[in-house]
C-alpha cells in the first residue's frame, strides 16, 4: 500500500473513530440510559466487579462506560476495515439494481452483532430497548455515509445516480450491463461504430448537448490495437472509460488503469476525471466555507449594487442565465443585471460589432449596458451572486468561466475539455489576462489549469484575484 493511500485510510479511520465514539457516548448518555441514574450505578458496579476479577491492575479512574465504548468502537473499526466489502467499492462488480440495501445490510449485521456481544460481555444491562433498536440502525447509516468519497459527493452536489453514460456495440442482453459502474448511472445513448473516428465524432457530438460522464466501448472481435489519435482522445476526455475486449488492450501511453478478466472478456477501466472522489470533496468543502465568509464580508456591496440597479433601471436586479457546467450539466447562473432588459436577445443584431474570437461575444462600449453600470463589470461586482451558485454546487470559486449553451455548440473538439472541471468565478485567465478577446487564450489558460490543478493552485488564484481586479485599467469579463 502506498504512503498516500495509507494516510488516506488512516485519516478516515481517525475521523470515524472520533465521530462514532462521540455520537455513541452522547446517545448512550441521553437515550440508552437517559434520566435513569441508577442505571449508571448498576453498569459501573458491573464494570468494577469485572475489573476485580479479571484485570485488577487497571486503575479505578479508567473504569468508565465512556472509555469502554471508545475502546469497543476502536476494535469494531479495525474489524470493519479488515473486511473488503466496506473499504473497497469495486465498480466492476455486478449489481442487480440501484438500491444501497445490499451494501448497508452487511455493515448492519456486523455492527449489531458486535454491539450486542459487547453489551452482553461487559453487562451493560440497563438500557432502553426501543432506543437500542434504533441505535442498531443509526451507526451503520453513519458508516454508509462516510464509506467512500462517492457517498459524500452525493451530499455535496455530485450524485452518481445523476451521471450519464453512452455505449458502443454493447448488446441489450449483455451481462456487463449489470456492472455496478453502469447500474448506478443512466444510459443516454446506444451506438454502433465502424471505426475509431466514428466513436470520436459521436462522443464529441453527445458531449456538446448532454451531461456525459462515462463511455463504454465494446471492441469488435480481436480488435485490440487502438489508433494513436483514439487513445489520446479517450485519455484526454477526463471522463470514466470502460473498454471491453476479447484480448487485453495494449496502450502506448502510461497512465493509471486497471484490467480484470470477467466472463471471457478483458475489462479495462480508467477514471481520468480531474475533480473526483476525495479531491472533489476537499474542493467543495473549501468552496462552501470560503463562499460563506466572502458573502458575509461583501454583504454591504450586495446592498449597494441592488440599490444602484433599482434606481438606474428598476426590476429585475438579479438575472439567471443558462450556462453549461461540469461535464455538460446545464444550470442557472446568477448575476446582478448590468444590461438593459432582454439584452441577450439582441446578440444576433449586434454580431457585426463582436470583437471576440471563437465563441466569445465581446463588444467595446456595449450599447446594451445600463448607463453608469460599467464600473460594476470593471470590478466584477456583477459576479458576486455566483457565490450562491458555488454553495449550491453548480460552480466553484476557481475554474473556467461557464459559457452559454449556444457558445458550447461552437466549440472545436479540443475545447470540450473546459467542461471537465467545475466552472468558476475566477481562474488563471482572470489573474493573468482578463481583458483578452481571443478564446484561444481562454483555452490555453483553462487547459493549463486542468492539467496542473491542485488545491494549492485554487487558493493561490483566490488570493491573487482581488489584486487583479483592482489593477489599474483592469476591465471586467
Amino acid at each position: 500500500m502506498s504512503i498516500f493511500k495509507f494516510l488516506k485510510y488512516a485519516i478516515r479511520f481517525v475521523f470515524l473513530q472520533s465521530l462514532i465514539t462521540s455520537f455513541s457516548i452522547y446517545y448512550f448518555n441521553n437515550f440508552l440510559i437517559g434520566d435513569y441514574f441508577d442505571g449508571y450505578l448498576i453498569i459501573r458496579d458491573n464494570l468494577l466487579e469485572d475489573r476485580d476479577r479479571f484485570y485488577p491492575f487497571i486503575s479505578n479512574e479508567f473504569i468508565k462506560s465512556d472509555i469502554y465504548i471508545a475502546i469497543f468502537i476502536f476494535i469494531f473499526l479495525i474489524l470493519l476495515y479488515s473486511t473488503k466489502f466496506y473499504t473497497y467499492v469495486n465498480e466492476l462488480s455486478f449489481s442487480l439494481d440501484k438500491k444501497y440495501f445490499d451494501e448497508f445490510f452487511p455493515i448492519y449485521l456486523l455492527w449489531t452483532s458486535s454491539m450486542f456481544v459487547f453489551f452482553y460481555v461487559f453487562r451493560f444491562t440497563i438500557l432502553s430497548r426501543v432506543y437500542l433498536i434504533l441505535f442498531t440502525f443509526l451507526v451503520p447509516l453513519i458508516l454508509m455515509i462516510f464509506r467512500n468519497s462517492e457517498t459524500i459527493s452525493n451530499f455535496l452536489g455530485r450524485s452518481t445516480s445523476k451521471e450519464n453514460y453512452i455505449t458502443f456495440n454493447l448488446e441489450d442482453n449483455s451481462i456487463y450491463r449489470k456492472l455496478r459502474l453502469l447500474t448506478f448511472r443512466n444510459s443516454i445513448g446506444e451506438y454502433s461504430y465502424n471505426d475509431f473516428v466514428e466513436i470520436i465524432n459521436t462522443v464529441d457530438k453527445v458531449n456538446k448537448t448532454s451531461n456525459l460522464n462515462l463511455i463504454i466501448i465494446n471492441l469488435k472481435n480481436n480488435q485490440t490495437n487502438l489508433t494513436e489519435e483514439f487513445e489520446n482522445f479517450i485519455i484526454d476526455l477526463n471522463k470514466k472509460v470502460l473498454i471491453i475486449s476479447k484480448t487485453e488492450v495494449r496502450f502506448k501511453n502510461i497512465f493509471l488503469k486497471r484490467t480484470e478478466y470477467i466472463e471471457n472478456s478483458y475489462l479495462t477501466y480508467f477514471n481520468n476525471d480531474v475533480q473526483y472522489g476525495s479531491k472533489y470533496i476537499l474542493k467543495r468543502l473549501i468552496d462552501i466555507l470560503l463562499s460563506i465568509i466572502i458573502l458575509l464580508l461583501t454583504s454591504p456591496l450586495f446592498l449597494f449594487v441592488i440599490l444602484f440597479v433599482l434606481l438606474k433601471d428598476g426590476y429585475p436586479v438579479l438575472i439567471k442565465q443558462n450556462r453549461v457546467g461540469l461535464h455538460g450539466i446545464h444550470f442557472s447562473m446568477f448575476k446582478f443585471r448590468t444590461m438593459k432588459k432582454n439584452a441577450h436577445s439582441e446578440r444576433d443584431e449586434l454580431k457585426n460589432l463582436n470583437e471576440g474570437k471563437g465563441p466569445l461575444f465581446k463588444i467595446q462600449n456595449d450599447p446594451r449596458i445600463i448607463n453608469g453600470a460599467n464600473f460594476l463589470r470593471d470590478y466584477s461586482l456583477d459576479e458576486l451572486p455566483q457565490l450562491f451558485n458555488v454553495i449550491k454546487g453548480d460552480m466553484s470559486l476557481v475554474g473556467p468561466r461557464p459559457l452559454f449553451d449556444d457558445d458550447t455548440l461552437l466549440f472545436e473538439q479540443k475545447y470540450m475539455r473546459r467542461l471537465n472541471v467545475l466552472p468558476g468565478i475566477t481562474g488563471l485567465l482572470q489573474i493573468n489576462d482578463r481583458n483578452t478577446k481571443d478564446f484561444a487564450k481562454w483555452y490555453e489558460y483553462d487547459i493549463s489549469y486542468i492539467e496542473n490543478w491542485t488545491i494549492y493552485l485554487d487558493l493561490k488564484i483566490i488570493f491573487l484575484t482581488p489584486f487583479a481586479i483592482l489593477k489599474k485599467n483592469s476591465k471586467g469579463f
